[in-house]
């Protein structure tokens, strides 16, 4: 077990006073069996007239804030502390039925998981179910755990990563085109292909963290996106192609969606003139306040 604290502030500058609309704020880790959450704090500057919570349809959290007031700098800082439980791929169990590929889900499941099945993208030419077939042998089964994290890993090795501060994704042909994309169109990308060999995936918005010495995680310093699988016999399955990740190790969940824009960290409007945006910034500071036993070392963890 693992505890840690999360620091994320994000900042916006104009170049003189604005007035502000509703904004959403998403940027509470969700509580499981495998994180625990201790303390959230959310701090405003201006502070809103109204401060609401609400969950979403997928079950996040979501903060929605009102304001009155005009304002040359809008700053949002989350603040959580949480308990995490790393999983590794060796703790992921998968039923008999479904641990080679292909296989169907099970009557009872199959009418929740229809719509994170449903493509998102036009794919005419089929391009991105050529991409995922490749990991499947002709005429024949495999392990349905080699293949996703032949995938996962794929990605990590073949794309690089390149940071954008731009909003949205690329598309995933966009994607194998430029061989190389955000964290966020990683995860697109897979979602999208292994939805094309049927698996039921979802998007997932939250922290990365380093939890050993020996492991450098990218995609830190801001939030992180990748990957949620269903399997049966362990759920919903993280991977993460930024990284190559197979399970939750190094991974705090926030939101959880069909689709990218429906897990944004912070989303909301404002009014002025046409030139008064002049910057936004955003920090995430993690640090581990616990240490934990990482077997593969044989020593504690220094935090």
């Amino acid at each position: 077990m693992i505890v840690l604290t999360i620091d994320h502030v994000t900042t916006y500058s104009y170049r003189r006073k604005v007035s502000f609309g509703e904004h959403r704020i998403m940027t509470r880790p969700r509580e499981s069996h495998d994180q625990r959450l201790i303390d959230s704090q959310l701090v405003i500057d201006p502070p809103p007239t109204a401060l609401r919570w609400v969950q979403d349809v997928f079950g996040n959290s979501v903060a929605i804030a009102t304001f009155d007031t005009r304002a040359a700098t809008l700053r949002f800082h989350s603040r959580a502390t949480v308990e995490h439980l790393p999983l590794s791929i060796a703790e992921i169990e998968i039923e008999d039925y479904a641990r080679c590929y292909p296989f169907t889900y099970s009557s009872e499941d199959m009418p929740d998981l229809l719509r994170s099945i449903e493509r998102q993208h036009h794919d005419p030419a089929r391009i991105i179910d050529s991409w995922a077939r490749q990991f499947v042998p002709e005429a024949a089964t495999i392990e349905t755990m080699a293949l996703l994290t032949a995938m996962t890993q794929a990605i990590r090795r073949d794309f690089a990563y390149v940071s954008r501060s731009e909003k949205g994704t690329q598309s995933p042909i966009e994607t194998l085109e430029r061989r190389q994309g955000t964290c966020r169109d990683f995860a697109v990308l897979m979602i999208e292909a292994v939805r094309a060999l049927g698996f039921a995936a979802r998007f997932v918005s939250g922290y990365v963290y380093s939890p050993s010495t020996r492991e450098r995680r990218v995609g830190g310093g801001n939030t992180h996106a990748w990957v949620r699988i269903f399997l049966p016999g362990s759920g919903w399955v993280e991977f993460d192609p930024t990284n190559g990740i197979v399970g939750n190790r190094g991974l705090i969940r926030v939101g959880v969606a069909r689709d990218p824009y429906q897990a944004v960290p912070l989303s909301g409007t404002w009014a002025g003139f046409p030139d008064s945006v002049l910057d936004m910034t955003v920090s995430v500071d993690i640090i581990l306040q616990s240490r934990a036993l990482d077997p593969t070392e044989g020593e504690p963890i220094p935090c």
